[in-house]
Formats: structure tokens, C-alpha cells, sequence
């Protein structure tokens, strides 16, 4: 490995919705992190339906820059839709994605693989050391948790951070996803995982305030659909 690189190889995507104000600097921060750690890298942005110009700051972007793509949803579909297009698609050993609204710092990655390499994980899953959001977000996702926990038995300190590294033997070895609409997508694939034996461990990382444009996780249609996903993978599995 090239002196300075921590990682031979590293797929990274952010999921997209309307995020034409945050894209351009999340991609830009992730690049100068990538050419530093990664000897050989990618970047994907799902543009998930957006009604803004988030495609066309993406596209402008990757006519520049060849380790740079652009995937996009006709019509938006949902964030279990973008995770699945960014986990398929991807095409070196190691994934990570995070979100594009820039709450993270990207730089943490290198914490995610020196903690891939002290445990040999097969996932690394973040959990928010302080969560910028409201009261009510945190509730909802403490008692989804709960749920989670008890109906699966799946003991993390949180399923639904946006930031993890995942080995692409994992996804290629789990059952298909299914979750497109609503926030299933994250307990799907650790409920899957942890079913097949894969070795999950846990991170601390930073969550800094939102800048622009707005969440949409909280919607009451993707609540919904959330719990009804989690209903019918507890009556395939159990």
C-alpha cells in the first residue's frame, strides 16, 4: 500500500433529496479525505428524485472529476431506495456512505477503518455522541430501537445513524433489501446481517446542525411505511 494510504479501496455514496445547497461541499470535503487515506476511490451521489437542481450540481461535478457519479431516480422513491442503489452499485470491497446534508464530518471515516482493522467487522456502524436534531426525533428513535431490540433482538446503541462501512461481502451475501419508503432500510440490513453471522461493531461520531434545506425522515407517510416494513420482516423471519 502507498505510503500515507490507510485503505487500498474505498466506495463512498451519499443518498440525495433535494440537497442543492449541501451536495457540492459534502462531495468536495469527501474527495480531499479520499485522496489523502484511499489509493484507489469512488464517490456516488443517489439524487433521489429531487425537484431541485441537486442532479445538475452533481453533473457538473462528474464531467470534471472520473471517480465521480452520478445515479438518479426518475421520481423519488424513498431513503431505502438511495441506500439500495448506492450498495449495489458500488464496486470496491469496502462501502461507506453518509448523508449529504453535511451533519457529519467525513473525516471521521479514517476512525471507522482503524476500528474495522482492531475488530475485523464486517460493519461499523456510527452512533451520534450528541444528536443535532429535536427532542421528538430522538424519542421516536429510541422507541423504534425498543421495537427493533425486542422484536429481533438486535442490541445496538443506534440502528438509524447515518454513517456506516459495511464490506461488500456482506451485501452480496444478504438476502435482497426490500425497504425503499421510510427509515427500514438500516434495521433491514443489520437484521439481515446479524442473522447471518456478521461480525457488527460500534463508533461514536460527532452530528453538527443542519445548514440548509430541510429533513424528511419525519414524514408520517415514512413513519408508517417504516413500521409496516419492520411488521413483515418479523412475520418472514420469526
Amino acid at each position: 500500500m502507498t505510503k500515507g494510504k490507510i485503505i487500498s479501496s474505498l466506495s463512498v455514496f451519499f443518498p440525495a433529496y433535494n440537497e442543492e445547497d449541501n451536495i457540492k461541499i459534502t462531495v468536495a470535503k469527501a474527495k480531499e479525505v479520499l485522496n489523502d487515506i484511499a489509493e484507489r476511490w469512488e464517490i456516488i451521489v443517489v439524487n433521489d428524485g429531487s425537484s431541485d437542481d441537486t442532479a445538475k450540481v452533481v453533473e457538473t461535478i462528474s464531467s470534471k472529476e472520473p471517480n465521480i457519479r452520478l445515479i438518479s431516480h426518475e421520481k423519488n422513491r424513498g431513503y431505502g431506495a438511495s441506500l439500495k442503489s448506492g450498495l449495489y452499485s458500488a464496486k470496491y470491497p469496502w462501502i461507506a456512505f453518509t448523508d449529504s446534508d453535511g451533519q457529519f464530518d467525513f473525516s471521521e471515516i479514517t476512525n471507522f477503518i482503524q476500528k474495522q482493522r482492531q475488530t475485523s467487522a464486517d460493519i461499523v456502524i456510527g452512533y451520534y455522541k450528541k444528536r443535532k436534531v429535536s427532542l421528538f426525533t430522538i424519542l421516536t428513535s429510541k422507541l423504534w430501537e425498543l421495537l427493533v431490540s425486542i422484536l429481533f433482538g438486535l442490541k445496538v446503541k443506534d440502528i438509524d445513524c447515518g454513517f456506516k462501512l459495511i464490506s461488500k461481502k456482506v451485501i452480496e451475501a444478504l438476502p435482497k433489501l426490500e425497504s425503499e419508503r421510510g427509515a427500514f432500510i438500516s434495521s433491514e440490513i443489520l437484521i439481515k446481517a446479524k442473522k447471518k453471522g456478521f461480525n457488527i461493531v460500534e463508533l461514536g461520531v460527532n452530528h453538527y446542525p443542519r445548514k440548509a434545506g430541510k429533513p424528511t425522515g419525519r414524514d408520517i407517510k415514512v413513519i408508517i411505511k417504516s413500521f409496516a416494513d419492520l411488521y413483515n420482516l418479523w412475520k418472514k423471519l420469526r
